[in-house]
């Protein structure tokens, strides 16, 4: 699925703080990829949105006035021909968010090598493909940025039955971190680990807030203005980091 391609509007007559920028947002049918993307249209970016659920996706760059795809990220050649029909519709990229991933649970005696290598392509091979496709365009640009999608698990995983999950998203933020030393100066790299978020694949997670600071699990919203943080220019002179937006989970 291919939307028409329109330019996102800030819904304010005051230039955003992501004015003029042309941003690809993964994951963006529903969650925080979805917050996400309503953000950064309030903020003036033209935005391509990617996601393999093709209604959710279609809901989200409607509200948004965007342009999107349906791709599944683990797939290479859906992946670059997104990427390069974003670059041509918005004139180029020049941020990128990696919103998309699953949740998995399972202790490692039960998990299998083929679920385990699943929950590895999508989290953490989905995201260097998505990157690896948009860099020849986010490496045209001074002060393009990429933020990627990590877990409070990936900072510090202390619950059982999360080995796989907890793997593929502490391995998001090493990604992370070598490509901030690969890209700089011409591209920053960020990523954010929110604890637990109040969406729909938190569903059947939900009970362990008692282990978080301000006892609530977190708002897409929240985690949102973070990514915005990290995409503007408010942040020039943040790249490699790990933000945790956790609720108090890691103190990291």
């Amino acid at each position: 699925m291919t939307t028409a391609p329109t330019t996102a509007s800030s819904t304010s007559t005051t230039p955003g703080r992501l004015a003029g920028r042309r941003i690809v947002i993964t994951g963006a049918a529903a969650g925080i990829g979805k917050a996400v993307a309503h953000l950064f249209a309030e903020h003036g970016a033209a935005l391509t949105l990617l996601d393999r659920d093709e209604n959710g996706l279609s809901g989200t760059a409607a509200d948004v006035r965007a342009s999107a795809h349906a791709v599944d990220i683990t797939s290479e050649a859906e992946v670059s021909g997104a990427i390069r029909t974003a670059a041509a519709t918005m004139g180029g990229i020049d941020g990128l968010v990696n919103c998309a991933g699953i949740m998995f649970r399972g202790r490692a005696g039960d998990v299998s090598a083929d679920e385990w290598r699943h929950v590895l392509d999508v989290n953490l091979t989905g995201t260097y493909i998505v990157i690896r496709a948009a860099l020849p365009w986010l490496e045209q640009q001074d002060g393009s940025s990429v933020v990627n999608m990590a877990s409070g698990q990936g900072l510090l995983p202390n619950a059982p039955g999360y080995s796989a999950y907890a793997a593929s998203k502490g391995g998001i933020i090493t990604l992370t971190r070598a490509l901030a030393a690969e890209l700089a100066p011409r591209v920053r790299v960020n990523s954010v680990s929110p604890g637990m978020v109040d969406t729909a694949m938190a569903d059947g997670y939900r009970d362990n807030v008692d282990s978080y600071a301000l006892r609530r699990l977190g708002k897409p919203e929240e985690i949102a203005r973070a990514v915005l943080f990290l995409t503007s220019t408010e942040s020039s002179y943040v790249t490699g980091a790990a933000l945790a937006a956790d609720g108090g989970r890691t103190f990291h």
